[in-house]
């Protein structure tokens, strides 16, 4: 028999599939706003407590959660949709993460909605990625994050090892026109279940070995806030979203992929905004009224702390990074180092983006984990 809430705690509870950094974020953001938050996560991973140990694949275990709490929303959008489809009240919904778990379906949604994408096709034979053309991009459909599940193929030389590598024969995959790009954009949406939407500020992100590194705020360019939103209204989300973006070396915009949930390109929010992208994301799945983006000071930058090797998970120079003035360091708390791992995260405001991101930088550099 499934266990229900006690419907006379007075506490709206926020149930979440998933444990890790964004959940934990997430559930410190729901708690100040007089949350109680339960989690759903594999034995002996969560993050955050109380947390309920199961696996959010099984429909059994999600439909647990929901009737233990009034609104479930996830942190990673790998979630099976037989287990999101067990859950009456969630957000973002089936339907939306039904558009966006498949990525060539995605595409095909911000294509229709007349939003800029690169050149795609669905690729289900190394003969229908010769016949694509190269240089391109060969993508899983499903399941693919931080540049795993992504093979550039420059030629057709190339394209045996790219398809073994992604295993083809095993997965769906499709290919995207190669974008030649100068700069990578970010932004993060919420949108309420009323419609109502928030748009942060446009960020610069500088990725390395396909993992976000350094983001940095702001960025202007108009341009992208307006087709992140409508990215979200075609997807009918609710939540916060994480919309990257190319800016070409024509000045033109290329959606690259959006993310169902908070995301780690809007983590300078937290402190850098009057209300966080945490926050608001809590809000928007309760139907509250969402709050201001606006930032706090001139300029945001974040450096994301990474594994440097395997080990403990603890971090060594955390005390000489904390003398570093108007820097805020988040530890995620997890037990071991893995080599590009996300550990943590430095956020640093300035009178300018070149203030904000020596002072980031400077802490970061540090903070070593699994030295």
């Amino acid at each position: 028999m499934v266990e229900t809430r006690d419907v006379n705690r007075p506490a709206p509870t926020l149930g979440i599939l998933g444990g890790g950094q964004l959940a934990k974020m997430t559930a410190a953001a729901a708690r100040q706003l007089g949350c109680d938050v339960l989690v759903l996560e594999q034995p002996g991973r969560s993050l955050v407590a109380p947390a309920l140990e199961g696996d959010w694949n099984d429909p059994a275990w999600t439909r647990k959660l929901a009737g233990l709490v009034d609104v479930v929303t996830l942190e990673s959008e790998f979630v099976n949709l037989p287990a999101l489809e067990a859950v009456p009240v969630l957000f973002p919904g089936v339907a939306t993460m039904r558009l966006v778990q498949d990525k060539l379906l995605q595409k095909q949604t911000f294509a229709g909605a007349g939003l800029p994408v690169p050149r795609f096709a669905d690729t289900p034979t190394p003969d229908a990625v010769r016949a694509f053309g190269f240089p391109c991009v060969l993508k899983k459909r499903r399941n693919g994050y931080d540049g795993k599940g992504n093979a550039t193929v420059r030629s057709a030389a190339e394209l045996p090892a790219a398809w073994a590598k992604l295993e083809g024969d095993r997965h769906a995959l499709y290919a995207e026109e190669f974008c030649d790009f100068t700069m990578e954009l970010a932004i993060i949406i919420t949108r309420g279940r009323d419609g109502a939407v928030v748009r942060y500020p446009v960020v610069e992100t500088v990725n390395r070995d396909h993992i976000c590194h350094i983001v940095k705020a702001p960025h202007d360019d108009p341009r992208v806030a307006d087709i992140a939103q409508r990215a979200v209204e075609a997807i009918d989300g609710v939540g916060s979203f994480g919309m990257e973006l190319f800016l070409g070396r024509d000045g033109a915009l290329m959606v690259n992929e959006i993310a169902p949930r908070v995301h780690n390109t809007g983590h300078y929010t937290i402190e850098a905004c009057i209300c966080s992208q945490f926050e608001n994301h809590v809000r928007a799945v309760f139907g509250w009224p969402l709050g201001s983006p606006a930032m706090r000071a001139p300029a945001a930058v974040m450096v994301n702390l990474l594994g440097a090797a395997d080990g403990p998970g603890m971090p060594q120079g955390l005390t000489e990074a904390l003398k570093i003035p108007n820097v805020h360091i988040h530890v995620y708390g997890k037990s071991r180092s893995v080599r590009g791992r996300k550990m943590g995260h430095v956020t640093a405001l300035g009178a300018s983006v070149a203030e904000a991101a020596a002072a980031a930088q400077r802490a970061a550099g540090l903070i070593r984990f699994g030295a």
